[in-house]
């Protein structure tokens, strides 16, 4: 790691301010704490290099099994069975070290493997379930396409039954771990039904081709990929039994929804720890900047950010924990915490000036991240007319 002059620059500070840390059952702690520890201790020693470079930091992903995170709150065949709130805070202590880890982690459990928990069969759950767990196989979700984003639903990607198997045809953009998974969860519309399926790929495949997405300057160590589907075949029994139309799919974004307002909190939380620990030792006309009233101004505002980021966090998590938390809940926490995240990031890396565009001092990292999450699992404005038609009962979209 290079040595920035700064002492511990990045790792934790005490964020706490309304005591939210009391609420946490022993497991909910002992999730955090193990992921805090590792974030310190092993990612942030050597994360920017990988970043800089675009490269998968491999030994960092292997780890994930073992800290015991991986599966999300799926019960059984290996998974981590975590409660809603444990899996909120795992979320936004991996993104605090590093956006990419964690969605690396949050594509290949939040979408993969969660679809196939929430659409499969016992038989096709047991098939796969317990190798991702154990990260032996990586998984990927294949939803968005190069002209269907927001409008996902319009998907063009075609199904088309053939005996015992399915032909699928089209085109994938932006998908996470795409290039390197072994099993991508497809969705494509049923050219007999209309109805948008899902099926398992298991790659290599004939036909299926995935090259990265280059020129990306957000979570550069995760890959996203294009792909194209020309006749892949797949067997009935890749079919996702459950998957029947695009509520279904819809069902998986809206549980992996309320996480993008973790993952926001844990880049918001690395960003505010690293200014306010930079204004404490960094000193200029004679004195550490934290003494200067309009720093100051600027660390309160921040933290009072970041609180509220942490409250609308633990809402719905307790509300998860109840199973009582809704698409339009998750939305509306989705979007205020990421766009509260980047006025925050914005605002440190101001406050650590001609530093805050160096890697070594972290912040610049995460104020680049933070603009992918803003936008994936649905953007600001998708959220906010999804939330607008909740309050007022007029759709502003189709």
């Amino acid at each position: 790691m290079v040595d920035t002059g700064y002492e511990h620059l990045g790792e934790a500070l005490g964020t706490d301010f309304f005591s939210v840390r009391e609420q946490f059952t022993d497991e909910q702690w002992k999730r955090f704490a193990t992921v805090r520890k590792f974030v310190d201790a092993e990612v942030l020693d050597d994360i920017g290099d990988y970043w800089e470079k675009a490269e998968l930091p491999w030994h960092l992903f292997r780890r994930l099994p073992e800290l015991g995170i991986v599966g999300e709150t799926i019960q059984g065949y290996g998974a981590a069975a975590m409660s809603p709130l444990a899996c909120g805070l795992v979320h936004m202590e991996l993104h605090r070290g590093d956006g990419s880890l964690g969605t690396f982690l949050g594509v290949h459990a939040g979408l993969a493997m969660q679809s196939i928990a929430m659409c499969g069969s016992e038989e096709q759950k047991q098939r796969w379930l317990p190798a991702m767990s154990a990260l032996d196989k990586v998984g990927a979700f294949a939803l968005t396409e190069p002209d269907h984003g927001s409008d996902s639903v319009a998907l063009e990607t075609t199904a088309r039954r053939d005996g015992d198997h399915w032909i699928l045809d089209g085109e994938k953009r932006w998908i996470g771990n795409g290039t390197i998974a072994d099993l991508v969860i497809v969705w494509a519309r049923d050219t007999d039904s209309g109805e948008v399926l899902g099926f398992v790929v298991e790659t290599p495949a004939e036909g299926y081709a995935a090259t990265v997405i280059g020129g990306k300057v957000s979570l550069r160590s995760v890959w996203q990929a294009d792909i194209t589907l020309t006749g892949v075949r797949v067997p009935d029994e890749n079919r996702l039994v459950h998957a029947q139309t695009f509520a279904d799919c819809a069902k998986v974004l809206a549980n992996t929804r309320g996480i993008c307002a973790w993952m926001a909190l844990g880049h918001a939380t690395a960003g505010y720890d690293a200014a306010l620990r930079y204004a404490m030792e960094r000193k200029q006309f004679g004195k550490p900047l934290a003494s200067f009233q309009i720093v100051q101004e600027k660390l309160v505002n921040m933290l009072a950010d970041l609180t509220s980021m942490q409250l609308y966090c633990m809402q719905i998590g307790r509300l998860g924990e109840a199973g009582r938390l809704s698409p339009t809940v998750a939305g509306l926490a989705k979007m205020h915490n990421t766009k509260t995240a980047r006025r925050l990031l914005s605002e440190a890396r101001d406050l650590l000036g001609g530093n805050g565009i160096l890697l070594e001092h972290h912040v610049v990292r995460h104020w680049a991240d933070i603009e992918a999450i803003h936008t994936f699992e649905g953007t600001e404005t998708i959220q906010t007319l999804i939330v607008g038609k909740d309050v007022t009962g007029i759709g502003a979209f189709a």
